[in-house]
């Protein structure tokens, strides 16, 4: 059995679809379907205050990424940020220390393998 809706409530109903963001503010309970129905009645669809319920436009990943980014570092204090930094910093020393070491005895290994290793072995008689 079709339902036969209403010719507005049809075009309503396409309205919401190229504005999916109004789906998310009903389900948060900002506000219900009768607003949005009578704000579009009374607006229109080419009213400037349905911007912000379309679509949002795909953005380059580097373009979102910087933006997530710029937007981050708004919201840290100067101080916590040195302290993050600062920490940063010793990590990697401490991690060049632990790689040295290792890089170290990798060339006492050697070393000692190709001091015990001749490439002629002379014997005597």
């Amino acid at each position: 059995m079709g339902k036969n809706l209403h010719p507005s409530v049809e075009q309503f109903k396409q309205f919401v679809k190229r504005h999916p963001k109004m789906i998310k503010e009903v389900r948060s309970g900002n506000k219900t379907w009768k607003e949005f129905y009578e704000d579009w009645y009374l607006f229109g669809e080419e009213d400037e205050i349905w911007e912000r319920y379309k679509e949002a436009k795909e953005e380059e990943p580097s373009t979102n990424f910087m933006s997530k980014i710029v937007s981050s570092l708004k919201n840290i204090d100067a101080n916590e940020l040195e302290k993050y930094i600062a920490n940063f910093q010793e990590a990697i020393s401490a991690i060049q220390n632990v790689i040295g070491q290792f890089q170290s005895g990798k060339q006492n290994d050697s070393h000692t393998k190709a001091q015990n290793h001749h490439p002629f072995s002379f014997r005597k008689d």
